[in-house]
């Protein structure tokens, strides 16, 4: 089962998301003006989404296409134990615990704008 969180605020304007079978399992508008930086709004939609395991590709693919690529925005998701992290054009996967696969993912995460203290995806 693929279960993740997409911030509504990182999709590209005109960039339509459609990721198929993908099903929300909950939506929450959250002050996060505390964490946000000064690129980004004080307020995010929390979209927590699930489906099934053999949509990972494209859900990730989807994601790709259609996150913005400047404010330093990304999407994660799980799929058993691999951990996907989806930049706009870049996808990283890793299993669990390979902390190697982490580590390049956050390095890229830095350099294209995403504050450290975002950076807090599990693993």
């Amino acid at each position: 089962m693929i279960s993740g969180c997409l911030i509504g605020e990182s999709l590209r304007v005109g960039a339509p998301f459609q990721p198929g079978r993908l099903r929300a399992r909950k939506v929450a508008r959250v002050d996060v003006s505390a964490s946000a930086v000064p690129s980004q709004p004080s307020t995010w939609t929390f979209i927590e989404f699930e489906g099934d395991d053999d949509d990972a590709d494209a859900l990730a693919q989807a994601l790709a296409e259609c996150l913005q690529a400047e404010g330093g925005w990304y999407a994660e998701f799980r799929v058993r134990q691999e951990h996907v992290v989806v930049f706009a054009n870049k996808i990283f996967r890793y299993q669990a615990g390979d902390e190697a696969g982490r580590a390049e993912a956050v390095t890229y995460g830095r350099s294209v704008g995403v504050p450290d203290h975002q950076l807090d995806w599990g693993d």
